[in-house]
């Protein structure tokens, strides 16, 4: 099937994030420390974004060295938590495609947009990170249901 990338800018994103250090797949543990204190924090609003950014290239860098945040959107002027590290995703251009279905198949798509669409693209990978936006709660949503959005920056 063809791949659905949209190319949009995108203003910045101030984001709270936890550090996570190995594989990508294992992100969810710091998406587990977050949560534990950005809830207390009230910092789980109704507008937040859910995000998970990447750092490295898994086809370059070993599992076990792969640099990630798991983080959610905050507003300019809310104070942070202790424990929370500030990160600022910039403005800029970003390819957008949409995954639907279970977080353990996330890697296809990342797989597909870097291999398949960014090099036909006529584009080149920017200096920001990649990052994915969760669109609804896997709590209460079934597995082939999850929407992620998938961001890449271009040039």
């Amino acid at each position: 099937t063809t791949m659905n990338v949209i190319v949009e800018d995108m203003p910045q994103i101030r984001v709270a994030t936890v550090p996570h250090v190995g594989p990508y797949n294992r992100i969810s543990e710091a998406f587990q420390r977050l949560g534990s204190i950005v809830a207390p924090a009230g910092l789980l609003r109704e507008d937040a974004m859910m995000l998970a950014l990447y750092y490295d290239d898994p086809e370059a860098t070993p599992a076990e060295q792969l640099h990630s945040d798991a983080g959610i959107s905050v507003p300019g002027d809310v104070d942070l938590p202790a424990g929370i590290v500030e990160k600022r995703l910039p403005a800029g251009r970003y390819a957008r495609t949409t995954h639907l279905g279970p977080y353990t198949t996330l890697g296809d798509t990342w797989s597909r947009i870097m291999g398949e669409w960014l090099p036909g693209s006529g584009h080149r990978i920017g200096d920001a990170p990649s990052f994915e936006v969760y669109r609804n709660n896997p709590s209460n949503t079934p597995p082939n249901e999850l929407r992620t959005d998938l961001y890449i920056p271009i040039t």
